[in-house]
């Protein structure tokens, strides 16, 4: 099977090398470029726990102080992987999605009303979280500490893979690189090469951006499941 996979290499290659051993061609066609956002640095000690909403926003966290007991919240195992791997020993995963995580921290005995937290993403986003938790009345600070920039261009070697093996699945893990993947399929007329192939997409939001467009084959996967889902 042709796979394509379009999150950054960072983030990507764990899956890759699963996919690859179990036979299949992988194409991988970044979308979106992820930069550090210069920050003060945090102190754990100000805050009750930490939320992680993404790889990226662990990656490109600052910190005052080396303690790591702090409590994380993550927003999959993925990301609660990033974290363990740097060093929090205190953490808890939710099932892939911000409102699972959302529930997670709601009836977590970690939090309460007098609770600090520290949610910590990119610049841009979908779901306001932390105006959320301020609806519910807690206190929550968000930091941003990472950027991404949408790719619009592609090489030739990754143009001559997709002619060469026209993906049967493409996975899309943002509303940003969705709609970074439909400009580079538009300005490099790759329709008649992947339109015929299931879109595998992180949730329905990212989803109905394809269906908008007119995608037919459309499915939603939950990050870390995407070998379960070929085995289905």
């Amino acid at each position: 099977m042709n796979i394509l996979i379009t999150r950054p290499l960072m983030d990507a290659e764990d899956l890759m090398e699963k996919l690859f051993a179990y036979g299949h061609k992988i194409i991988h066609l970044p979308t979106l470029k992820i930069s550090s956002v210069e920050t003060k640095l945090v102190n754990p000690d100000d805050f009750d726990a930490f939320i992680f909403t993404s790889t990226n926003a662990v990656r490109n966290l600052k910190l005052e102080s080396k303690n790591k007991n702090i409590h994380c919240f993550c927003v999959g195992s993925i990301t609660e992987k990033i974290a363990r791997q740097t060093g929090f020993i205190n953490t808890s995963s939710a099932g892939g999605t911000v409102n699972a995580l959302k529930n997670l921290i709601m009836i977590s005995d970690k939090v309460n009303k007098d609770s600090n937290l520290a949610y910590f993403c990119g610049d841009n986003i979908s779901y306001d979280l932390d105006q959320e938790f301020k609806n519910e009345g807690l206190k929550i600070k968000k930091i941003i500490n990472y950027s991404s920039e949408i790719i619009s261009d592609l090489n030739n070697e990754n143009k001559k893979l997709i002619e060469n093996f026209p993906p049967d699945l493409i996975y899309i893990y943002s509303a940003r690189s969705a709609e970074s993947f439909i400009a580079i399929v538009k300005n490099y007329e790759l329709n008649p090469l992947v339109t015929h192939s299931t879109v595998m997409c992180i949730s329905k939001k990212v989803a109905n951006i394809f269906k908008f467009q007119g995608w037919k084959k459309i499915e939603i996967f939950n990050p870390g499941d995407e070998i379960l889902k070929l085995r289905d």
